[in-house]
């Protein structure tokens, strides 16, 4: 199948939720918790000659993945996915925020997790034929909107220790509330001392489900000890700021100028974070990637040289940060408002996304 050749054949569910428990559902979305009636589907495999191509494009109903049981994924974790939203504007329209982006970083984690690279305009249309189908799982709340999860498994049942020949890319969809529920609120964070989230040649500059995995055992840590996320640091390297979990860090300082972790290899490169960066310095403000170590946050907050701390990743958009837990040590204050700062850029970003504030940067793409 060719990147202009992305006809998808339509084997639509003739069991789909019903309206009343569908709007329910809609009513109280949280996250991750329920699904929409479709999944879009495309095949890869590769032929006799050794010639690989995508095929077998098509949009079904929701439901398990019969797997081989000795299929790669299960065994050698070839696996990537993405994470985007679809927001419905004010005039019925649907859009979704930095597709292009989204679909040259899961190209990119392809490359790392030596799985077969997938043509833009493909990825694209996989959004608009599952948003299609499903436009009306899409929640109407502040901040809602329909969680899109693209993602790419390999499924070829072999127990040999190379790239699998016969790949899975697929797109389940949904709807989403806000992540750390209604109010938006800092959030406490914990500094893990034990774990580290990726390491130098790593997996870490991939959205991969093996980064996520490893960080579960932080995650239960920060959670025993009452805290939303988990701080990564590099402790090789004058214990540098990594990355939360599945958020990027920004610092704003007293002068208005802000700063995030340069990218390392280490850290994902996050489409919020890039935005967050372009509407900074569409602003006038001075916006550095740099190294910034788990000192000078201690000493900017204690001097008040920093005065906002927020993280963004796609599924919770922006989330200020309010006290960093490490160990007995604390940093900030608890019960501190979310900064004037962290919540105008907040606000600019989403109504970007919900079509309340003008796209100038042509970040949106229509896909109904």
């Amino acid at each position: 199948m060719t990147a202009t050749d992305t006809q998808f054949a339509q084997h639509l569910s003739t069991q789909r939720v019903p309206d009343e428990k569908r709007m329910a559902i809609l009513a109280d979305p949280g996250f991750g918790n329920y699904f929409t009636d479709h999944t879009a589907i495309v095949d890869f495999r590769v032929d006799e000659t050794g010639t690989g191509g995508w095929q077998d494009a098509r949009l079904e109903p929701y439901g398990p993945i019969a797997l081989d049981p000795a299929a790669a994924v299960l065994h050698y974790g070839q696996e990537i996915f993405e994470g985007m939203k679809a927001y419905r504007h004010a005039d019925g329209s649907i859009w979704t925020f930095r597709a292009d982006a989204n679909a040259a970083r899961l190209n990119r984690s392809a490359v790392r997790l030596a799985l077969p690279q997938l043509p833009a305009e493909l990825f694209l249309e996989s959004l608009r034929q599952l948003v299609s189908a499903d436009q009306d799982w899409i929640p109407s709340g502040d901040g809602e909107s329909l969680y899109l999860r693209p993602f790419m498994i390999a499924t070829e049942a072999f127990l040999g220790v190379r790239p699998a020949r016969e790949v899975s890319y697929r797109v389940i969809a949904s709807p989403a509330g806000n992540y750390f529920g209604g109010e938006v609120k800092p959030v406490d964070i914990w500094v893990s001392r034990t774990y580290a989230r990726a390491g130098r040649g790593g997996t870490g500059a991939a959205k991969a489900g093996g980064n996520y995995a490893s960080s579960l055992a932080a995650q239960l840590e920060a959670e025993a000890h009452g805290c939303k996320q988990v701080l990564f640091l590099d402790q090789f390297n004058d214990n540098a700021v990594e990355e939360l979990g599945g958020m990027n860090v920004f610092f704003v300082f007293r002068d208005g100028s802000i700063v995030t972790p340069a990218l390392s290899g280490t850290i994902l490169e996050g489409v919020t974070r890039s935005s967050v960066i372009q509407l900074g310095r569409d602003r006038g403000l001075e916006v550095t990637e740099r190294k910034i170590t788990l000192d000078e946050w201690r000493d900017g907050v204690a001097s008040g040289e920093i005065t906002e701390v927020f993280a963004c990743g796609t599924a919770a958009v922006i989330t200020p940060i309010g006290q960093l837990r490490d160990g007995d040590d604390y940093i900030g204050t608890a019960g501190a408002p979310a900064g004037e700062v962290t919540m105008s850029i907040r606000s600019e970003l989403l109504g970007i996304q919900t079509g309340a504030v003008e796209d100038t940067h042509g970040w949106l793409t229509r896909l109904v």
